[in-house]
């Protein structure tokens, strides 16, 4: 069960967003597997479970967490705003000092 680094970059930015709407066991576990990088086996140890049941809750937790981006978007919109800041900042020569500030309070959101 191992994720490249784009994949594991993707998990920890939605992460980022909806842990809140996760239970305290899935932010643990996703903590150990992704954050801390502890093995299934480790993962397993602590807990007093098998290996698998590690593995399901895992892919479990990866689902919830894609199924909350495919219906919310908030990880899309984010990424859609931070291109639409970057065009703004190429043209930043010919934008008002108003526009300007609120950029940069959008960036402080961001």
């Amino acid at each position: 069960m191992g994720y490249d680094v784009e994949e594991t970059i993707k998990l920890n930015r939605l992460f980022d967003i909806y842990q809140e709407l996760l239970t305290e066991k899935q932010k643990e576990y996703f903590d150990y597997y992704f954050l801390k990088d502890y093995s299934l086996a480790e993962i397993a140890e602590i807990y007093g479970v098998s290996r698998n049941a590690v593995h399901l809750q895992i892919k479990n937790i990866i689902k919830h967490l894609e199924d909350l981006e495919a219906k919310l978007k908030v990880l899309q919109k984010s990424k859609s705003i931070d291109e639409l800041l970057d065009e703004l900042k190429k043209e930043e020569g010919n934008l008002s000092s108003k526009v300007k500030t609120l950029i940069k309070k959008i960036e402080k959101v961001m």
